[in-house]
């Protein structure tokens, strides 16, 4: 174990040892191991996943020697599933490492079922027949997909996933849980101990912000029909009254407290997020719902009307309003003996919430005919920890996309100037595959008249349009772009496999360790003005 964590140091950091083990409990699967594929999988052995199965019925050839640098010249004419397959469990010995030699195309039409043992199965340079085709054997498997391509100087990633949940989505910016605005007895009680009109010039430096914000909120709503500041005006002079309280220039104290005051006028009550959550269907709990719906079931306390049990609300009762509160609160200018005091208090807050939570989630498990053990209590505490930032992400099949008479989000990516490129790439990237479903092989693949294959390809990119509801006119597509595919005759540069697979690898990770949010939608990667963009079709 030890060894473990010196190895995987720098993402336990990241995604703690939870993730770890969500990772070394995973099954990945990639469809065909060119530079895109190998790029995907490097990643993810290197982060130590815990077996992978390379499928992929080609051979080494010549052109393989220069983008691809897991075959070498000793590798011609030899199986490319076997030889990446032998690589990359060169690069972490924990992974279990097989491969099997037969083109995925065939595979997904003769063995579908061979996809349920996976956790995740990441499909490249997959023709657009065959991504439908998948989606829907990894759909009814409920199993977890990525494709990614990468083609000249583009490439893309796109997840299909019927419904993913996320419990530690760690958000970039959140707002503190501090209750600033609606403190709970306990916290009400230590700040009234504490006199702000103190002649003790240290204890007046060193008094923490929480404290100084709850009792100048509390003062003020006193005074203002319990109300708390709303409009612009009401709120400067609310900075105005903790400015008046400080004595000397030199109170950092003060100066966060000012800086903070935001969190005071923050409303009150859960997210809209959180109420959309609450109120999903899925929260309507059964034997056979997720975990993360027991929790939130838990959270709501709302059950199935077959089970014929009262509901009994968290968030309406325990939770006055509010989800289980975090527990931590932030650094700030304070004595020691206040700081500890103070970070006690919420924590005993967070604990007493949890245990009522664990209450609720046995309860809830035992109506729906379930082990009321069955869900840890490191679970419930991790999920009381992150409420306030659940998600839940459901994604729209490839057959829907691809197959839907009007797409008028496309349209409007086509006729947008920033993202007119990228929606470009998008059409384009499906139209070499109706190109080579006519005519059995890519734009500008072999040696022949290029002003002819150009013709070709924009009849192809003119029918996309047409079937997705755009303008069906090749005037919609820049001609740059157009020339720019042909030129590229299907080739897969390794610099944007390796941004390409990069990216799939990471949103891999998302998915597996079920932490962060999962991008929904269409990533395109335009190398010729180096630019990433997400197409939400």
């Amino acid at each position: 174990m030890a060894e473990l964590k010196a190895k995987y140091d720098r993402q336990l950091r990241i995604w703690g040892e939870q993730g770890q083990a969500a990772l070394e409990n995973s099954s990945i699967c990639l469809l065909n191991c060119g530079p895109t594929g190998s790029e995907t999988l490097k990643n993810l052995v290197l982060g130590g996943v815990g077996s992978i199965t390379v499928v992929d019925g080609s051979k080494v050839e010549l052109g393989d020697l220069g983008n691809n640098f897991m075959v070498d010249e000793s590798s011609l004419g030899q199986s490319k599933a076997k030889i990446a397959c032998a690589f990359l469990a060169e690069l972490n010995d924990a992974v279990k490492a097989k491969f099997i030699e037969e083109h995925p195309e065939k595979l997904i039409e003769s063995n579908p079922i061979f996809f349920r043992q996976f956790t995740l199965v990441v499909a490249t340079q997959l023709a657009e027949y065959s991504m439908v085709k998948l989606d829907r054997i990894c759909r009814e498997a409920n199993v977890m997909l990525i494709f990614s391509r990468s083609y000249g100087l583009t490439g893309l990633v796109r997840i299909s996933v019927k419904e993913h949940t996320v419990i530690e989505s760690k958000p970039d910016h959140f707002l503190d849980d501090l209750r600033l605005n609606n403190p709970w007895p306990e916290l009400m009680s230590f700040v009234d101990t504490i006199d702000l009109d103190t002649t003790d010039s240290i204890v007046h430096k060193h008094t923490p912000y929480v404290v100084i914000l709850i009792k100048t909120a509390s003062d003020w709503v006193r005074t203002h029909d319990g109300k708390l500041p709303s409009t612009r005006e009401e709120k400067n002079k609310f900075k105005d009254l903790l400015k008046a309280k400080r004595v000397a220039a030199d109170e950092d104290n003060y100066k966060e407290a000012i800086e903070a005051s935001f969190k005071v006028f923050a409303p009150r009550g859960i997210s809209s997020n959180l109420k959309s959550i609450l109120n999903d269907s899925c929260a309507d709990v059964h034997s056979n719902s997720s975990e993360f719906w027991v929790l939130v079931a838990a959270l709501k306390a709302s059950y199935n009307t077959a089970f014929a049990m009262n509901p009994i609300e968290f968030i309406a009762n325990e939770g006055d309003g509010e989800a289980p509160l975090e527990g931590t609160i932030p650094d700030m200018t304070s004595l020691t003996e206040l700081y500890v005091s103070l970070q006690k208090i919420y924590q005993s807050k967070a604990e007493a919430d949890f245990l009522v939570m664990e209450k609720h989630v046995k309860k809830t498990l035992k109506v729906i005919g379930r082990d009321p053990n069955s869900i840890s209590k490191a679970a419930i505490k991790n999920f009381c920890k992150n409420a306030r930032k659940l998600k839940v992400c459901r994604f729209r099949s490839v057959e829907d996309e691809f197959n839907s008479p009007a797409q008028p989000e496309l349209q409007k990516y086509l006729t947008d100037e920033d993202y007119s490129a990228a929606a470009g790439f998008y059409v384009l990237l499906r139209a070499v595959d109706r190109f080579a479903a006519n005519y059995n092989s890519f734009p500008g693949q072999f040696d022949s008249e290029m002003d002819g294959e150009i013709s070709r390809l924009k009849v192809s990119a003119v029918s996309v349009l047409t079937d997705s509801g755009c303008n069906g006119s090749s005037s919609t597509l820049s001609e740059d772009l157009v020339n720019e595919i042909c030129r590229y005759g299907a080739s897969e540069l390794h610099a944007v496999a390796a941004f390409v697979g990069g990216v799939a690898s990471q949103e891999a990770i998302k998915l597996i360790t079920r932490q962060f949010v999962p991008m929904n939608g269409t990533f395109i990667f335009n190398g010729v003005d180096h630019k990433s963009q997400l197409l939400l079709l």
